[in-house]
């Protein structure tokens, strides 16, 4: 009975060491365990009824003798586009493998659509799959090129993305990573497209209080640091905004205790030092109240993406340096809060913009236009390739296309074909809309100065009055607006970003960019 005690501290310790043992063993196969993404097209029609699978997944089904193939026919019907399916020890690298559909092999670019719906398939059905496999939380994924692994990285970069920094509970994070040896190079462009894009994500889901003016320039500051190249980054003060006169900028940041601050970049990929930038522009107050123009309570959260236009640009300038892009981008962001108090604007108050002319503001949420304005004047000292601003400016704009597609406002055709293109490619849409006079007169017939910040019909035609007002400040043949107000934010639109901010339209703004880093011929 004296040996009992003893006995079962042993057993206890036996326990414990096995316990121990099973842990590390668990921990070890965890750490070594993958998912695998396959794609299969849809059959088509008059045709054989088989599997009609990808490169790569003809060369797993081999490998595995064909028990791929074996197992999706008998596992339930042909996976059609968007669909997914799991199947389970098919090979010891991978135990779980996720079938997914591409829809038609070659969908191509639709006319009515405006996108390449083959990329847009593969960006949806890739982020699904991924998706699945964090659901299971295996720590890294192998993901098919599935004919354009840009498209995949894109849609497993941009799928498996989630903002949860300030939460205790996170998902667990799940590393894609290209399936074979094929499309290396373009997996790796179409992940700093995608990174370019959840960066701006980032930033416009943070919280206000988390990203003010000042930490939103010193973020950006660092994430270029991260990329390298030859950038230089300028935080301007309020000082230096004062004396640059940016009287219409500094009416919208007095009415906040956050100064504001004028972010200006320069990035230098050119071996011409010389040649003339793209100069991109973005709105940035980082929280919109409206100002004593107060907005509804409900909703207001949101408003802290109302500096989407500086996000989406910054983050573009970012992905060029990642990308190595040989030209030559400005970036220039004016950053403030639009709060009420007792010093901020008030309806019918006059201001002066930089370049003299004075507005009248009408409305003190209508305040986006007034930060832009002093913005494009400045962008003006620079002899750009052309000028472009991005800004989460009206909800007439959401009212208009809602989330479908960027509003482009531009008096260029070049600009707009080339832009257009790119869209085309990203599946991140833009739709031209129209700068005509009819436009212009009702924000010149202003009763008390030059300009009105709103039109005289306010509650007609919003986006294409703030586009006229814009456009009294631009005197360059190459310019356009960018109204993202309506691509903002994602409910369950766009299949492969999940609910939040969106980050749109970053990768047309990057795809844009790089198609004109290859065209040296004179715009």
């Amino acid at each position: 009975m004296l040996l009992l005690p003893a006995r079962k501290t042993l057993l206890q310790n036996l326990s414990r060491n096995c316990c121990r043992l099973f842990s590390k063993s668990q921990q070890s196969y965890n750490s070594r365990k993958k998912g695998l993404v396959l794609g299969t097209y849809e059959r088509e029609k008059d045709k054989d009824d088989g599997i009609h699978l990808t490169n790569a997944g003809e060369l797993f089904d081999s490998a595995v003798s064909g028990k791929l193939r074996d197992m999706l026919v008998i596992s339930g019907p042909p996976l059609t586009k968007g669909k997914t399916r799991i199947l389970y020890g098919l090979h010891q690298d991978f135990p779980s493998v996720v079938v997914v559909g591409l829809g038609k092999k070659d969908a191509g670019v639709s006319d009515q659509e405006h996108w390449n719906e083959s990329k847009e398939n593969i960006r949806a059905a890739v982020s699904a799959g991924c998706r699945l496999v964090q659901d299971l939380e295996i720590p890294c994924v192998e993901v098919d090129p599935c004919g354009d692994a840009q498209a995949a990285a894109e849609g497993a970069v941009l799928g498996l993305f989630e903002y949860n920094e300030l939460k205790q509970k996170k998902k667990k994070p799940v590393a894609a990573q290209l399936y074979g040896s094929t499309g290396e190079e373009a997996w790796q462009k179409g992940v700093l497209y995608a990174e370019g894009q959840n960066l701006a994500r980032r930033l416009m889901e943070a919280p206000a209080n988390h990203v003010t003016p000042i930490k939103f320039a010193e973020l950006i500051e660092q994430k270029l640091r991260e990329a390298g190249g030859n950038v230089t980054v300028h935080i301007r003060s309020q000082s230096w905004i004062e004396a640059e006169q940016m009287g219409a900028f500094l009416s919208v940041a007095k009415g906040s205790d956050e100064p504001p601050v004028f972010l200006e970049i320069h990035y230098n990929g050119s071996s011409n030092t010389k040649e003339p930038p793209l100069v991109l522009v973005g709105k940035g107050v980082t929280f919109d109240s409206g100002g004593i123009s107060l907005k509804p309570s409900s909703g207001m959260d949101a408003m802290r993406g109302d500096m989407g236009g500086a996000a989406t640009i910054c983050s573009t300038i970012v992905t060029a340096a990642a990308l190595k892009l040989p030209m030559n981008i400005i970036g220039l962001a004016p950053l403030c809060e639009n709060m009420p108090s007792g010093k901020a604007n008030k309806p019918g108050d006059v201001v002066k913009a930089k370049n003299g002319k004075t507005i009248q503001v009408d409305n003190t949420d209508a305040e986006g236009r007034l930060l832009l304005a002093d913005a494009l004047c400045y962008a003006h000292k620079f002899d750009s390739k052309a000028i472009i601003n991005a800004a989460t400016l009206t909800g007439a704009m959401d009212v208009a296309l809602g989330s479908a597609a960027t509003g482009v406002f531009t008096n260029s055709p070049w600009l707009w074909t080339h832009l257009y293109e790119a869209s085309i490619v990203t599946g991140d849409r833009v739709w031209r809309m129209p700068l005509f006079q009819h436009f212009s007169k009702q924000v010149t017939e202003c009763q008390l100065a030059d300009l009105n910040n709103i039109g005289k019909y306010s509650r007609s035609g919003g986006a294409c009055t703030a586009a006229a007002f814009l456009k009294e400040f631009v005197t360059v043949p190459l310019w356009a607006h960018l109204d993202i107000a309506g691509v903002m934010s994602n409910k369950d639109e766009v299949s492969y970003l999940r609910k939040g901010m969106s980050g749109r339209p970053t990768r047309t703004l990057v795809e844009f960019a790089t198609r004109l880093s290859w065209d040296k011929q004179s715009v």
